[in-house]
């Protein structure tokens, strides 16, 4: 977390200069305006920082990022804002796609274009690639040169044959080896039981079911008990209220029957904060939110209040969450990771494409993307290619990544 706490005083800085310039007004999210200069780079940023800092100044062109907007994704807007006080106005612009993508695909296709058809933008990050992606990204390619462009997709929502042939670099998490992960941080936690909650729709999609079959293969070579247990579907009569009703109805009786040494785990966003509510109550474990991040669920259930800049408030997050764990006797009963992809994923394509405008790399160079991904999170990130889970076929474009855990409180317990 260290990288979050060099850019505070450079970036606020930047903000600072935008209040004085700026209308009043709440948060626009039209692209951003050009300003008339970008922040430089400094000693207190690492040495990959400074190379990205350098690569900018020498190189020439803009990078267009597109994300959800605020309502849709706060922490994939706010990252692309971040990337914008970074490195300036001047050399990225920040738009955003509508908020019915998938209804409004002429306008998704039209916002993406315009970069396209602008030769000054030389990149084209879109987090998350959402479906219309392709074919925006087939627009663009009418008028312009592929080599003359670099397009990243984060988080693509369409077929991977299709997206590997558009985008230059896909990255997003690797949700199914993400469950042999998560079982062995259940075991150094000294967890005896994993219980895991899902529905059928759930598991009738690939990575879910892929994620829960190798948590429950790590389990049983680790010693630890699975139990394979089915939640209400929010989709279903029960609603979101009866899913996470019968969340907080079952955890004890599961801790009850297994013990406190069990860990949790749920495939369903809307169930975290319940679970984690009722895993907190339980004295249980937790190694892992659906989607990891100490924003997902954490600050709700244990009332923390979120601060209003998602990026750069992340290390207060983590350290309210901290303060909370260690305050109720359960430090070590919770981990995630220590940034959210959604604004890793923004840092690290927007940071790499820096790097390929001042041709210090390739359209995908795997080891460079890992290494701006382990430079901003501040931990290991392992990295492999997307393999299919039906046909086995690996993309070497679209790549896929696991952090390491982020422990709350003391380091976990001796078993």
């Amino acid at each position: 977390m260290e990288r979050f706490k060099k850019f505070l005083s450079l970036l606020v800085v930047a903000v600072m200069v935008f209040a004085l310039t700026a209308c009043g007004g709440g948060q626009s999210e039209e692209p951003a305006e050009e300003s008339a200069e970008a922040p430089e780079a400094t000693a207190e940023l690492s040495e990959l920082e400074q190379r990205v800092m350098a690569a900018r100044d020498a190189s020439e062109g803009k990078i267009a990022i597109i994300t959800n907007t605020l309502s849709q994704n706060e922490e994939e807007f706010r990252s692309a804002d971040f990337m914008v006080e970074k490195y300036g106005a001047d050399r990225i612009t920040h738009d955003v796609m509508p908020d019915n993508f998938m209804t409004e695909q002429e306008q998704f296709v039209a916002v993406v274009s315009k970069y396209g058809a602008d030769p000054e933008y030389k990149a084209i990050i879109i987090n998350q690639a959402c479906p219309g992606s392709n074919a925006s990204i087939d627009k663009v390619l009418e008028s312009r040169e592929k080599d003359d462009l670099l397009i990243a997709y984060c988080t693509p929502q369409e077929n991977a044959d299709d997206i590997v042939k558009r985008a230059d670099i896909i990255l997003s998490i690797d949700e199914i080896n993400k469950g042999t992960a998560i079982a062995q941080q259940a075991y150094d936690m000294g967890c005896k039981t994993f219980v895991h909650y899902s529905f059928p729709r759930h598991m009738a999609q690939a990575p879910l079911a892929g994620c829960r079959d190798l948590i429950k293969a790590k389990c049983e070579e680790l010693g630890i008990e699975f139990v394979d247990a089915t939640a209400p579907d929010p989709t279903s009569d029960a609603g979101v209220s009866g899913a996470q009703m019968f969340i907080l109805e079952d955890v004890p009786k599961m801790v009850e029957k297994y013990g406190v040494d069990t860990c949790f785990f749920s495939t369903n966003c809307a169930m975290q904060v319940p679970l984690i509510e009722a895993v907190h109550d339980s004295g249980a474990y937790y190694a892992l939110p659906c989607c990891p991040s100490p924003y997902h669920g954490f600050p709700s259930a244990l009332g923390i209040e979120s601060p209003e800049d998602l990026v750069n408030g992340l290390q207060t997050t983590i350290d309210a969450i901290n303060t909370k764990l260690e305050e109720d006797g359960l430090s070590g009963h919770f981990s995630t990771w220590s940034v959210p992809a959604s604004i890793a994923n923004t840092v690290a394509c927007t940071e790499y494409a820096f790097l390929w405008m001042n041709g210090e790399v390739d359209k995908c160079d795997t080891q460079t993307i890992q290494d701006l991904l382990a430079d901003y999170c501040n931990t290991e990130v392992s990295l492999v290619p997307y393999e299919d889970p039906d046909s086995h076929e690996k993309f070497d474009n679209y790549l896929v990544y696991l952090q390491g855990f982020l422990n709350f409180g003391e380091p976990t317990r001796d078993r």
